[in-house]
């Protein structure tokens, strides 16, 4: 019989106990860097409890995948609102942002891949990431409003500036090997190419 080798948590501090396992399988999720390989009891066992334990918190591996998915959306929003944040001007903001969210890639590859490919995102779909879509359609408006992009619907623009950002960035995951430019390089194309800044 599986017992725990923790102490319990103190009465009403059962949010604690599901922020450990969200922390554990977010750290699972990036080494794996594929959902169906999570196992409920391999994140008990990294949280020193009982799998039964996880249940109280998550029906099922999807909850906790989306759990684990959304603290990492939300990271990777505060990143690029960090970056934009000191920018000069919208223009830079808004490359600050694009060169935040590639960053935060490159270090947590498994989570990115997650992101944006996983089965549980297929069978769910992962509402919290629209956050993202308006961050990045207010920043490419702001361009616009100063006079620092052609004038246009920025909706559209950022649709077209995230799907080539994101299967840069896939692609760059899933295929390491090939002859890949530099991705300030690359990135900056897009900001030009796409929304029209001078760079």
């Amino acid at each position: 019989m599986e017992e725990t080798r923790r102490r319990r948590n103190a009465r009403g501090q059962g949010e604690l106990l599901r922020e450990e396992i969200v922390t554990a399988a977010v750290r699972m999720l990036d080494e794996l860097a594929d959902d169906e390989a999570l196992s409920l009891r391999a994140v008990a066992r990294a949280v020193s409890i009982a799998a039964t334990s996880v249940y109280l918190h998550f029906h099922d591996r999807d909850a906790l995948v989306l759990a684990a998915m959304q603290r990492c959306h939300e990271e990777l929003v505060g990143t690029g609102d960090a970056a934009a944040e000191v920018a000069p001007d919208p223009a830079a903001a808004l490359r600050a942002r694009i060169l935040a969210q590639a960053g935060w890639a490159r270090a947590h590859p498994g989570l990115y891949k997650v992101l944006h490919e996983s089965k549980v995102h297929r069978r769910h779909g992962m509402p919290f990431k629209e956050v993202m879509v308006a961050r990045t359609t207010e920043a490419v408006q702001r361009c616009m409003d100063a006079g620092l992009a052609p004038a246009g619907d920025a909706a559209t623009v950022a649709i077209d500036l995230r799907t080539a950002v994101n299967g840069m960035l896939a692609q760059r995951i899933n295929e390491p090997d090939l002859p890949w430019p530099p991705a300030v390089e690359q990135l900056d194309r897009f900001l030009v190419k796409l929304v029209g800044l001078r760079l």
